[in-house]
């Protein structure tokens, strides 16, 4: 909850510029809802694209509050976070069946649900990991599942400043795969991009990046800065996998 929408087109006025060609990632920003169509202006032309941060699993209705996947792409998104550990954890009651249920409204409005998973506790993440996958992605077909992406966030990392080691992401994200392979099958599980997201900075990017697992990120506070965030951009560039 940052940015309204003045101050969201100062930071693109300031993060375009920083960003060097070519771009061999794809850049996606999700702000908050009344600061979409100014994110989505500012970005016009630019190839980095623009999500929301949560939907509702209905078109319509009475949900009053709530944002639809299909209001999302009307203003222009692309993307959206679907079971964000924040929401799962604190305030909101995000559960396994909410989260499904968000991510097939995300595709059927033609957005790319970017799905969260990940323990709240240091010593638990394979149990909660496979929970989370079963109950929130276990009813997609493998045609649906190809349309997703899966960010591992585990949340005693998130806002701690304490990362978790490239061993310990690169585990996670091997045994995220597994899950996806007896589900899905070998192919979606090597075609599947798995973020990681916790307390990812431009002074441990790099190494995160390192694990051979790790596809992305999903960057927190160090995306709210222009030069922090375009720094982690930047080191996808010039070569990329």
């Amino acid at each position: 909850m940052h940015k309204d929408a003045a101050v969201t087109a100062v930071f693109f006025e300031a993060f375009r510029p920083l960003i060097k060609p070519p771009v061999n990632c794809e850049v996606v920003i999700c702000p908050p809802f009344l600061s979409l169509e100014a994110a989505i202006g500012a970005t016009h032309g630019t190839g980095i694209q623009i999500g929301a941060q949560n939907l509702h699993w209905a078109k319509e209705g009475a949900y009053t509050g709530e944002i639809s996947g299909a209001m999302i792409r009307a203003s222009g998104g692309s993307h959206v976070i679907v079971g964000h550990s924040e929401r799962r954890k604190y305030y909101f009651g995000e559960t396994n069946e909410s989260v499904s249920k968000k991510i097939l409204a995300a595709l059927d409005a033609g957005l790319t649900p970017i799905v969260c998973i990940g323990e709240f506790e240091k010593n638990n993440a394979r149990e909660v990991i496979a929970e989370q996958f079963s109950g929130g992605m276990g009813m997609l077909t493998p045609g649906q599942f190809a349309e997703i992406a899966i960010a591992y966030e585990p949340f005693w990392a998130i806002g701690s400043g304490d990362a978790a080691a490239p061993s310990m992401v690169g585990e996670a994200h091997r045994f995220i795969r597994s899950q996806a392979s007896v589900k899905f099958g070998e192919e979606a599980s090597t075609n599947v991009r798995i973020l990681y997201g916790g307390s990812v900075k431009p002074d441990n990017a790099e190494g995160l990046m390192s694990e051979p697992e790790v596809d992305g990120f999903l960057v927190g506070g160090a995306s709210l800065d222009p030069a922090s965030f375009a720094s982690i951009v930047n080191l996808r560039t010039p070569s990329a996998a």
